[in-house]
Order: C-alpha cells, then structure tokens, then sequence
C-alpha cells in the first residue's frame, strides 16, 4: 500500500489547477488512485436523480478528487504558506512537523 504523507484531517492548499491557492480539509484519502478531496476545491455540478435523501433531485455541487502531487500541506505557525512535511521521533513517538517552520503537524 501507498504512503502519503497527507492524511485525513489534514488542513491543505491547493498548488495547482484550477483551484490553485484554495486552502481547506483533506476530506478523504484515495490511495489507490493517489488522489484526495478537498474542502472547497475541485467543485463539479452532478445532476441528481431524486432519491430518499435527496427528493427534490436537480444539481448538486460536490467536491471531486485532486491528485495528491497538486496538494501541500500548510505551515501551522505561518499561515497559508506550504510546507514540506518531516518525521522525527519526539519521546518514542514518531511525529510529522513542517520542515517550514519546525512546527508539529497535528493529526
């Protein structure tokens, strides 16, 4: 299996494509395809059929998959900048931190 470094949970920004420089939550990991969905970027419109959850039907905005190679994490103490992200054991523990800033990544 794939390792990303960017899990769910993680606060991301967009570096590339059409939602360049949208800052939000990674919602979901697809590690199979390399992808993951973003809060608020990639928006398509689906056309809906209507079904119990949703019966009045019509277009429904979504969020769609992003490659994750078009995805950085951002820096926890400087704002909306990207960061690389590192390990490093702190106690036994191995913990990832923003090579940015030195600041740990919470997740």
């Amino acid at each position: 299996m794939k390792k990303f470094k960017i899990k769910k949970g993680d606060r991301v920004i967009v570096i590339s494509g059409r939602s360049k420089g949208v800052v939000g939550e990674v919602l979901k990991v697809e590690r199979a395809d390399d992808r993951v969905v973003v809060q608020g970027a990639n928006l398509v419109r689906r056309h809906q059929r209507p079904s119990a959850q949703n019966p009045q039907g019509g277009i429904v905005e979504m969020e769609a998959p992003i490659h994750v190679s078009n995805v950085a994490h951002v820096d926890p103490e400087s704002g909306d900048t990207p960061t690389r992200v590192g390990y490093r054991f702190v106690e036994g523990r191995k913990v990832r931190y923003a090579k940015r800033s030195g600041a740990p990544i919470d997740g």
